[in-house]
């Protein structure tokens, strides 16, 4: 059996670096006032990147005194520290260091070729300094949109950016990102915003992109509008037009009629007197998201027509209202019990809930338009419990989680037990409809305050349950 003496290795390497005086390279790097000089050996760059291989190569190197001379401007003191430690020891400690100099040390090790400290680095940051990435999207998209093997972060911001796309197509810091990116992200099909807002942002993009043109645009001549047409001409396919009101087409697209090219303006007309587009390439709608483990985003849609008392294919528009979905409670993070569930789910506010048990593949669930627990102070009392009121509410099922033909909903009917809270309950739609304690789910529904679609005398055993904010705008 072979042994490996990894750990002396490395303490002579690091020796190496410190103290030896036999070095012939010498690296000066950063630029203007933070600026250092590094010595090293070639046979150890060399044999550690492939970079370095070609750049020492005698056709590239540049010799003083016998010393190979060798500048790195863009790269600073601070990361190529960190370079030539991982070179020469495999080590690497980033818990003291920033954001930004980790995802510097990303985009010097991606140049230097050092394939293995560029995966670790990638992963690093997605891992430990997500808030920092999230804080600075877009300056993290600008870095390493063209960096082919920066997949992994890509999608990290991308998917921070579907999901709470507002504030950051808001932000000052959004009217300067690359147009290859925003072309990205326009693209998505899953952006969590209204529609008109992503169009409010790509007029005030394009603006910001146009020299000398003012945001007021009652002073803008002919030149003007094309000039703002040039820059934002290849995003207009990228709106989906029938997601937005009928108000908002009216207020905010049709006053820009000068920019949008003609086929697409005769559609948006089209659609704004008939109500749908003759085009199906116009009359798609981006995708409710939900960050479920148990139903597919596409049961969404039909959780959402159940809200707005629809019927399950109604086909959406910009005219409908917009619902986000915010995940609060999760039974396998935060525990299957009474106490997770009331600590999450409490206050009056429009709540979704989500139920896989261990016996079947039926998912169960429940909507509640005034929220499961701490409800405030307008309630009854009858037998010494509490109920609340609500018309809106409801309970259903779906076959499985992805299934949309074998569903079923039963509203609520006696409107004032909408809600019954008690100690020893997670929740409770009208006295045992759908109620949940500890990890069991009984719908037995014996008190009918809903419509009778789940009554059974089995209890079963909860796998998993998830709770969500319902938000309408």
């Amino acid at each position: 059996m072979t042994t490996f003496f990894y750990f002396n290795l490395t303490k002579d390497l690091s020796s190496i670096l410190e103290d030896s005086d036999d070095y012939n390279v010498i690296i000066q790097v950063g630029e203007t006032n933070n600026t250092k000089e590094f010595r090293a050996h070639s046979v150890i760059l060399r044999a550690r990147s492939s970079y370095f291989k070609g750049a020492l190569s005698s056709n590239w190197i540049e010799k003083k005194d016998n010393m190979i001379m060798f500048n790195k401007p863009n790269v600073t003191p601070i990361v190529f520290d960190m370079i030539l430690r991982y070179i020469y020891t495999s080590e690497l400690d980033l818990t003291k260091q920033s954001g930004e100099n980790i995802l510097e040390l990303l985009i010097a090790s991606d140049e230097l070729l050092l394939e293995e400290l560029f995966e670790f680095v990638q992963d690093y940051l997605i891992l430990k300094q997500t808030s920092w990435i999230y804080q600075n999207l877009f300056f993290v998209l600008n870095a390493v949109y063209k960096l082919v093997g920066c997949k992994k972060l890509k999608e990290c911001c991308f998917e921070f950016f579907s999901a709470n796309s507002l504030p950051f197509i808001t932000s000052k810091t959004f009217l300067s990102i690359d147009k290859d990116i925003l072309h990205n992200l326009l693209s998505r099909d899953d952006l969590q915003v209204k529609e008109i807002a992503i169009w409010d942002c790509l007029i005030q993009w394009g603006i910001e992109q146009t020299p000398d043109l003012e945001s007021d645009r009652t002073n803008w001549n002919n030149e003007n509008y094309e000039a703002l047409k040039k820059n934002i001409a290849n995003f207009f396919l990228l709106i989906r037009y029938a997601g937005i009101s009928r108000e908002d087409i009216v207020d905010k697209v049709f006053p820009y009629k000068a920019i949008i090219p003609k086929f697409i303006y005769k559609e948006i007309e089209k659609y704004y007197h008939k109500g749908t587009f003759p085009s199906l390439a116009f009359s798609s709608l981006r995708k409710i998201k939900i960050k479920s483990n148990i139903i597919e985003s596409e049961l969404v849609k039909v959780i959402i027509n159940w809200i707005d008392k629809q019927h399950v294919k109604y086909i959406r528009t910009g005219n409908d209202p917009y619902y986000k979905f915010n995940l609060i409670y999760r039974g396998r993070r935060n525990g299957i019990n009474n106490n997770s569930i009331k600590n999450k789910c409490n206050g009056r506010v429009a709540s979704l809930v989500l139920i896989k048990t261990k016996q079947s593949n039926i998912i169960f669930g429940g909507y509640s338009s005034i929220g499961l627990n701490s409800l405030g102070d307008n309630y009854i009392v009858e037998n010494n419990l509490r109920y609340y009121s609500s018309s809106d509410n409801f309970i259903f099922t779906f076959e499985n989680g992805s299934d949309t033909r074998n569903m079923r909903i039963g509203r609520v009917v006696n409107e004032s037990k909408a809600i019954l809270v008690r100690g020893d309950h997670g929740f409770n739609f009208g006295q045992g409809s759908l109620c949940v304690v500890n990890h069991n789910l009984y719908l037995n529904n014996f008190k009918d305050n809903y419509n009778n679609i789940l009554s059974t005398e089995i209890i079963y055993n909860i796998e998993e349950i998830e709770t969500f904010i319902v938000e309408k705008f």
